[in-house]
């Protein structure tokens, strides 16, 4: 082979399997998105958000939520949370809001999204997650649903119910469902 050809099959090599990035910058936002293939971390700027306030009709969801959250963002154990209700009632807006006001408050709390497909490599973020000890990250998954055949959920029983880690203690689990 020649020189040219080995060149380029490398290249192709390297598209197809990029080596692994280097260790997330979580200075640079309060919020990421999880990406895979390539894994990694993609901060969002500005999180599309409504008011904590604003959410009518949710008292005790928001009171509960938000005590938990601050509970965790001040280094305490906390409860991984589902919230469950019909399309529209504020699910998704009430984790983020939470998030918002509690970043309001002066505790440092870092949200990641992660989409249900993504599930199967939620080991991987949380090996990033578990790196970083002295951040307290709030790991989202919004519109969470398994079909009978479907096995993502074993994904997440794994971390919920863990392992022989666990959940990292700097990590709490929201998820949204209908």
């Amino acid at each position: 082979m020649t020189e040219a050809q080995l060149a380029r099959i490398a290249d192709a090599l390297e598209r197809m399997a990029p080596a692994p990035g280097g260790a997330p910058d979580f200075s640079a936002a309060d919020a990421f998105v999880w990406h895979v293939a390539p894994d990694r971390l993609v901060p969002v700027a500005e999180v599309s958000r409504v008011a904590l306030p604003l959410l009518l009709g949710i008292d005790r969801a928001r009171d509960t939520l938000l005590a938990n959250t601050v509970q965790f963002a001040a280094g305490l154990p906390a409860n991984n949370a589902l919230l469950w209700g019909a399309r529209g009632m504020g699910k998704s807006s009430l984790v983020k809001a939470v998030h918002a006001e509690v970043r309001d408050r002066g505790r440092a709390l870092t949200i990641v999204e992660i989409q249900r497909e993504d599930l199967p490599s939620v080991g991987r973020l949380l090996a990033l997650l578990r790196a970083a000890p002295h951040i307290r990250f709030l790991l989202f998954c919004d519109d969470l649903s398994f079909s009978h055949d479907d096995q993502h959920y074993k994904s997440l029983k794994a971390v919920l119910d863990g392992g022989i880690e666990g959940r990292p203690p700097n990590v709490v689990f929201y998820a949204t469902s209908n």
